[in-house]
């Protein structure tokens, strides 16, 4: 036998690499293959910390792919081996250093490697703070293919305008905290520069020098912009610095020092300190709207980014905390206009997902919500992007256009809106308009996660381009194991290639994620409207016994 293929054992569990397996107390558990590569390849290094650069390329090797993708397998596998972040019995997190097996490793010929207890700690809360997504992080942070027309900023102006690429800046520390506002700031920055009609702003990760994904087009960038974060007491240090990207030659470099009660001003002067050094032309409405703050409640915004990362993960549990925290930074902020969008984003997920009976219901109330949030504020581009995506859910596909049109009108760069109405004209059997689109948010967001690969997948497969379709949803899946709607067009997409036992292996991962699983039941609460395409992944999914 294949070395690498002979069972082992990892605490109680025994381990089985070559049929993909975890058995203990009478029962047996069937895994993902990359669920499994990084158990194994953790297991070969017990007890010690292993960076998540390393494990990328091993479970992944020869492929580029996010953060979050090794995020959503380390999740799955704890799960599997019901395992909990907070108090690790399995998996430890080590802050800026990766993860550890902690649980003891036997080998088949005896030998027993244990785990070396290191003095880390991670603070239960620590996955939470990690991350300060956007509210449309359904769609962020999932990308693919360039090609096809740009609208955010026209072919023959794209010369002409000036783009800025943020990159997520540095937690100095392992204070979670320190985390926290760390990436709250990119990601408010990154709002904020994307409000200049003259600018155009792209995230960017750590590996942004290696493109990722099917036909990956590097955007063309003229200035970056980094920076670190560190806390010291109440007091909050900022160093940022401006460049130039073709040069690498530093234009730019300050240290901010304040009070954290002082955090929104210090953004504003940020900003402000940017745009001044930027070759961009600022209008006076731009101006006031360069001032706007969400909230300038501080524990609010904590609050509120907390449930941002508890409503990416898609689990019906965390979906719950994420409402409870939303409802928190609104008692501490009657007027937080995002935090009543992630409201509305939380009841539309009980409607997509079915995790209630009465789905109408749940998706009267976020349309009811996200009302208020716009009512509070419309002149954001996320309030009217809520407002669009529950009118996509209710098949009200105008109303989301014109709220979506509202949202790049007032935000140019506007990855998530690109994506959003790319996937509404899908929707409404208008694929070959939507696809530019797609690709707009794909260069705008370099970055970004599984759900845009899932969007393209789904518009070229309504175009019966299925050889693309395959390889953007398998791209999906390579970031989120378990993202149903990407296996089921995939399923679909098999079936149109004739390709049955892809297909059928497609359908039994389906019935693994969710036992319940029935096509009709799927499109009932999907947003798709387009009769041709309804009645074809009706046929391939039925097909297939779903």
């Amino acid at each position: 036998m294949n070395p690498a293929k002979a069972p082992f054992s990892v605490g109680k569990w025994v381990v089985d690499p070559g049929l993909h397996q975890l058995s203990a107390d009478g029962r047996t558990l069937r895994i993902e293959p990359k669920t499994m590569a990084l158990l194994c390849q953790l297991a070969t290094r017990p007890g010690q910390a292993v960076d998540r650069e390393a494990l990328l390329e091993a479970v992944w090797p020869g492929v580029v792919v996010g953060d979050d993708a090794l995020t959503q397998v380390v999740v799955k596998l704890r799960r599997a081996l019901g395992d909990a972040a907070g108090e690790p019995a399995y998996i430890e997190t080590i802050p800026k250093g990766g993860y550890r097996l902690v649980a003891p490793v036997r080998r088949p010929d005896g030998g027993k490697a244990a785990p070396k207890r290191l003095p880390w700690r991670i603070a239960g809360v620590a996955a939470a703070l990690v991350a300060a997504v956007a509210l449309t992080s359904w769609l962020a942070h999932g990308p693919s293919d360039a090609g096809g027309a740009a609208s955010a900023v026209p072919a023959s102006a794209a010369a002409a305008v000036p783009t800025v690429a943020i990159g997520t800046f540095e937690a100095i520390g392992d204070d979670p905290l320190e985390v926290l506002l760390a990436r709250g700031l990119t990601e408010d920055l990154t709002t904020d520069l994307s409000k200049l009609a003259g600018l155009r702003v792209v995230r960017i990760g750590p590996g942004f020098e290696r493109p990722s994904g099917p036909n990956r087009a590097r955007p063309p960038i003229r200035y970056r912009v980094s920076g670190s974060v560190a806390r010291s007491g109440d007091h909050i240090r900022l160093q940022v610095h401006l460049a130039d990207a073709t040069t690498g030659g530093q234009l730019w470099s300050e240290r901010f020092e304040v009070a954290a009660s002082e955090l929104f001003e210090m953004q504003d002067e940020l900003a402000r300190r940017i745009v001044g050094l930027l070759p961009v032309e600022v209008s006076e409405a731009e101006r006031r709207r360069l001032a706007e703050r969400y909230t300038h409640n501080l524990e609010a915004y904590k609050i509120f980014q907390r449930g941002q990362f508890a409503l990416q993960t898609r689990r019906r549990d965390d979906n719950e905390r994420a409402r409870d925290l939303f409802r928190r930074a609104i008692a501490l902020d009657g007027a937080f206009a995002r935090a009543y969008a992630g409201l509305a984003m939380s009841y539309t997920a009980e409607f997509r997902n079915r995790w209630v009976d009465d789905g109408a219901r749940a998706l009267d109330q976020a349309l009811a919500l996200a009302r208020t949030a716009y009512r509070i504020n419309p002149a954001i581009p996320e309030t009217c992007w809520v407002l669009a995506f529950v009118h996509s859910h209710r098949h009200e596909h105008a109303q989301a256009l014109r709220f979506l049109d509202e949202a790049l009108r007032l935000n140019p760069s506007y990855a998530d809106g690109y994506a959003l109405k790319g996937a509404v004209l899908t929707s409404i059997g208008r694929a070959a308009e939507g696809l530019p689109l797609l690709h707009d948010a794909m260069r705008l967001a370099p970055r970004s996660g599984y759900t845009y690969f899932m969007l393209l997948g789904r518009a070229y497969l309504a175009l019966g381009q299925l050889e693309q379709a395959r390889l953007n949803l398998k791209h999906a899946l390579k970031r989120n194991p378990e993202f149903l709607d990407a296996r089921a067009y995939l399923a679909a997409t098999y079936v149109a290639a004739g390709n049955s036992s892809d297909a059928e292996w497609e359908a039994d991962e389906i019935r693994v994620l969710d036992p319940g699983f029935t096509a009709a039941d799927w499109l009932e609460s999907n947003p798709t409207a387009d009769p041709a395409l309804k009645a074809r992944l009706l046929r391939s999914l039925q097909s297939l016994g779903l």
